[in-house]
């Protein structure tokens, strides 16, 4: 009687006959390369790196901003940039690309290359035809006779996989598939070409372009749902690169006293109304080593949702380090969204460092190498202990504060 009354299933179909009913209003719309956090009951979506996603709580939630303060070459910040719209690219988002040194196209063209798990598959369809075989007395063994007509539950990745991709940096995404999504433009040297120099509310001119053009599209595609799409619902990812740099129009990277020092703040201030009215999501990168007033550094910060920092080795005392011979930079996270919570969601790592191998960049936790060998000299050797004690202090590099560790 009680699954006739819920409309459940049936004692004889192996499920439990009571089920929760869901009130229609309350579910959240089925978007391709998105999925609901457990959580905070936000809808998420990957950005285009499963250990980012991981340490951001899974994923990045949808009308958030992402702030990636570049390293000091801006390359492995870029390569972060890459893999969130190569991430879009797969998921069949639209995207909006806006740089002032590189054309947006010639950034599509680069994105790497996709690994769709066609041999992840075949293993974990000779894993499941394995565990098919075994006997079926072998199964009642090991589990109780209560649970023995229940659904078996699926333990493979299968599911995991629509949710973030793995990309091959030696390639580049196929011209196929690039024609395949819907993506719109802004490169600044062509739209101060096109259009008259304007400056409205003390903001440089490259900035209330840049928000003219995003809040177009947002209303002419429907994603601000205002007007409902005739279409599937869809997301929007923005992309933006080296905000804040000369190229932008912008001195803050210059001296300590800019003209518009409030330049940079408005905008953000302006572009998370529209991102928090929207089914998008924005990245940001922004050459925060260059901004000599840390104090718009620190507005910069309260502005935007997600705050992750670059540190590369390259050029530095770090990069003959013993003790990081194995990565390549280390991540600083800087700030987390309190989404629907008192609390932020934080990883419980907080040693954390990107390596590049020759395919894949990968965000693994800071471990800490054997026993350095005799030949080794005696300075290095101090060096590592010094690293080593500091690191097992338990002030990592993760990120809330205003300091971090100097390893």
């Amino acid at each position: 009687m009680a699954a006739l009354a819920t409309g459940g299933a049936t004692p004889s179909d192996g499920a439990t006959s009571f089920q929760r009913k869901v009130p229609a209003s309350s579910r959240l719309a089925a978007i391709a390369g998105t999925r609901p956090s457990v959580r905070h009951g936000q809808l998420l979506l990957s950005s285009g790196l499963p250990s980012l996603d991981c340490v951001l709580g899974g994923g990045l939630a949808v009308g958030t901003l992402l702030l990636i303060e570049e390293d000091k070459y801006g390359i492995y910040s870029n390569l972060l940039f890459k893999y969130f719209l190569a991430e879009g690219i797969v998921c069949g988002h639209n995207l909006f690309v806006a740089s002032a040194k590189e054309d947006p196209a010639d950034i599509l063209k680069e994105l790497p290359a996709p690994l769709f798990d066609d041999v992840h598959k075949n293993q974990v369809d000779e894993k499941e035809t394995a565990i098919k075989s075994k006997p079926e007395s072998q199964e009642s063994m090991k589990i109780a006779w209560r649970y023995q007509n229940l659904p078996k539950i699926e333990v493979s990745p299968a599911a995991s996989v629509r949710f973030g991709h793995y990309y091959d940096v030696s390639k580049t995404v196929s011209p196929e598939l690039l024609q395949s999504i819907k993506w719109h433009r802004f490169f600044l040297p062509e739209e101060m070409s096109l259009h008259p120099e304007i400056k409205t509310c003390n903001m440089t001119c490259g900035y209330t372009k840049l928000l003219q053009s995003i809040q177009r599209i947002i209303y002419q595609e429907g994603f601000d749902g205002s007007y409902p799409q005739k279409k599937q619902k869809n997301i929007l990812r923005i992309g933006i690169q080296s905000l804040g740099s000369v190229l932008w129009g912008d001195d803050v990277c210059c001296a300590d006293n800019s003209e518009d020092i409030h330049s940079l703040t408005k905008f953000l201030y302006v572009l998370r109304g529209l991102l928090r009215m929207s089914l998008s999501a924005c990245i940001i990168t922004v050459p925060a080593h260059l901004i000599q007033n840390k104090a718009i550094m620190e507005r910069v910060t309260n502005l935007s949702d997600t705050v992750v920092g670059l540190e590369s080795f390259i050029g530095s005392e770090r990069e003959t380090n013993p003790l990081y011979k194995d990565y390549q930079g280390l991540i600083h996270v800087h700030q987390i969204p309190r989404l629907n919570s008192l609390i932020c969601d934080v990883s419980g790592t907080k040693d954390l460092a990107f390596r590049l191998k020759r395919k894949l960049f990968t965000i693994e936790r800071l471990h800490l190498p054997p026993d350095l060998s005799d030949t080794v000299s005696r300075s290095s050797k101090q060096d590592l202990a010094e690293s080593t004690k500091l690191l097992s202090s338990g002030c990592g590099a993760m990120a809330i504060g205003k300091k971090h560790l100097d390893f």
